[in-house]
């Protein structure tokens, strides 16, 4: 796919993402289309699982694909691309409307690490899961409803002196006008198909409005709604169908609940990667014994969107190590292990990258800025394989609308291609 396509492809997986659980749906579906089964964590999988199968476990607003070679046997092992599927935001309270004096409001719970002035006065729709009595999960989007708004400069003369949100008082959307027939229930139950008494749970977040767009003078620049980390888990999907596999199972491990930490029954730090892929590994044969031995030979490519330096604030980066945007992919380096990688994976990134023709950049952080951290060293500690990470270097990060450079993201899909094909 060359970039531009591979562009376009991101901004409408982007858009038919707004939540974790439809971009876990939509990797499904895009699968499915090529080939891939659907296998419940329930069932016997011993009749699904044998060499040549393409293969997917949903759980929630998480997704394992595993594609495994024709000549696989229980001692293969593992090429595993992770990523995740949340984004930072603002997720609907158990009681969503709120009514006050002139306003209809929206009853929100920060969540993750949002860059909270990025997300006032811009349209806000809804979106996420609904669950009915029968515990039946329905996908759910409004389009624009909502809107957090600033204070006027006049009532607030500091406001860019330093402009510091409460995080409980400044935050909360605008629905409408006080004795509007803004019916939150409702709504979503409509997006449903469902009556609103027979909704009984809900994990609806509301997302930017926005489509993605291509900008600048000369079309260089891409910017859109969860860059952080959809174009990562979107890398991963492309690479998967695009590659032919032989020497090791491939594996795209899309995760929930990065942005809070990873633990959950979806989440990185949960039991659902190593399930998955003890299970594969029992129906192709492998004893325990057998199984360790497949992870002492596998890897894992934690891909996870990383910093372009900044224009205006170079002083908050490594003074020499300074990774630009149209750079191509990062190369995530942390002497703490915030990131997992070492001698051992830089050199095989290394070779990936020559081997799918990608210009790659190293990152290190400021040591007077912590870095934050990814999926990386949790998988490597719940599984012991080797891993290393990297991702496309934006602006913005964990903005409501972050920016990249329009050709990183189908070099990341490249180099990904050649570490699931272990073609390097």
């Amino acid at each position: 796919m060359d970039p531009s396509a591979h562009l376009d492809d991101l901004a409408a997986f982007v858009t038919a993402s707004p939540s974790s659980y439809h971009a876990a749906a939509d990797v499904a579906r895009r699968l499915t289309e090529a080939g891939y089964r659907t296998l419940q964590e329930r069932d016997d999988w011993s009749d699904a699982v044998a060499p040549g199968a393409r293969l997917l476990v949903v759980r929630d607003g998480a997704v394992i694909a595993v594609a495994i070679p024709d000549d696989a046997d229980g001692l293969t092992p593992f090429r595993i691309l992770g990523a995740h599927t949340d984004s930072p935001g603002f997720k609907l309270k158990p009681e969503p409307r709120l009514d006050g004096s002139a306003w209809t409001l929206l009853g929100v719970e920060i969540y993750g690490g949002p860059i909270l002035a990025s997300w006032f006065d811009r349209e806000l729709e809804l979106a996420g899961r609904v669950v009915d009595v029968t515990g039946a999960s329905h996908l759910v989007r409004t389009g624009p409803v909502a809107r957090i708004p600033h204070l006027a400069i006049h009532l607030d003369r500091d406001t860019n002196s330093g402009f510091s949100p409460d995080r409980q008082r400044d935050t909360v959307p605008v629905l409408g006008v006080a004795g509007d027939p803004a019916d939150v229930l409702g709504a979503l139950a409509g997006a449903a198909g469902l009556a609103p008494e027979d909704v009984v749970g809900m994990d609806v977040l509301t997302v930017d409005a926005q489509a993605p767009e291509r900008f600048g003078l000369d079309g260089t620049l891409f910017a859109s709604a969860r860059l952080d980390n959809l174009s990562s888990v979107h890398a991963g999907v492309v690479a998967l169908t695009e590659t032919t596999h032989a020497g090791a199972i491939a594996v795209l491990a899309a995760f929930d609940h990065e942005e809070i930490g990873s633990e959950s029954r979806s989440g990185a730090a949960g039991p659902l990667l190593p399930d998955v892929l003890e299970r594969v590994s029992a129906a192709l044969g492998a004893d325990r014994a057998a199984f360790h031995r497949a992870l002492a030979e596998s890897w894992c490519l934690s891909a996870d969107a990383g910093h372009a330096v900044h224009p205006n604030r170079g002083d908050r980066h490594d003074p020499t190590v300074r990774p630009i945007a149209g750079g191509g992919p990062l190369l995530k380096i942390n002497a703490n292990q915030r990131y997992t990688t070492d001698a051992v994976g830089s050199a095989l990134w290394s070779r990936v990258c020559a081997a799918a023709d990608v210009p790659w950049q190293p990152f290190v952080s400021n040591n007077a800025v912590p870095c934050g951290s990814t999926i990386g060293p949790i998988t490597a500690t719940r599984l012991g394989i080797r891993t290393l990470d990297v991702g496309t270097p934006l602006l913005s990060m964990h903005s409501a609308r972050e920016l990249c450079h329009v050709a990183d993201p189908a070099r990341l899909a490249a180099a990904a291609r050649v570490f699931l094909s272990a073609a390097e």
